[in-house]
């Protein structure tokens, strides 16, 4: 039982650093803010989302893993691997953030130029339809936790 809490715990604070970290970029991610500091925060950032976001793949695999219900009941269920679908979602969307944070960092390295308003505004846009993709993740996992549509 102490492991099983321990498991949801560390979950729990992975998710939690995911949903800052996301919510940080598109706060960020605004051509009126952007400036030289801005953009090398945008991709010191993203990189701690990404940290955060393997640490919740680390974690939930860990649950399934370790957890009471075990590895053969989680496998199984429909509502795990809809989890699963959306996470890889997220982490294709951000793919193209992550890039063009980079490439932010190296233009404002080589040329001392900011990126113009419109790729800072289809940057924010990615990172707002990972941030609502996102949301689905937790409904799924409490219908999962409550039995709900289990096999």
């Amino acid at each position: 039982m102490l492991l099983e809490s321990l498991l949801a715990y560390a979950h729990f604070v992975a998710i939690l650093s995911v949903v800052v970290f996301i919510t940080s970029e598109a706060a960020l991610c605004r051509a009126e803010w952007l400036n030289a500091a801005v953009v090398r925060r945008l991709a010191r950032v993203d990189v701690i989302y990404l940290v955060a976001a393997l640490a919740v793949l680390a974690t939930g695999v860990a649950r399934t893993w370790w957890g009471m219900k075990g590895l053969g009941w989680y496998w199984q269920q429909p509502l795990l691997h809809l989890k699963l679908t959306l996470f890889v979602v997220i982490g294709l969307i951000s793919i193209q953030p992550t890039l063009a944070f980079r490439r932010w960092v190296r233009q404002l390295d080589t040329h001392g130029t900011l990126p113009d308003a419109s790729e800072v505004s289809r940057v924010r846009r990615l990172v707002m339809i990972q941030a609502h993709i996102m949301v689905l993740i937790p409904l799924a996992g409490s219908l999962l936790a409550r039995g709900i549509w289990t096999r």
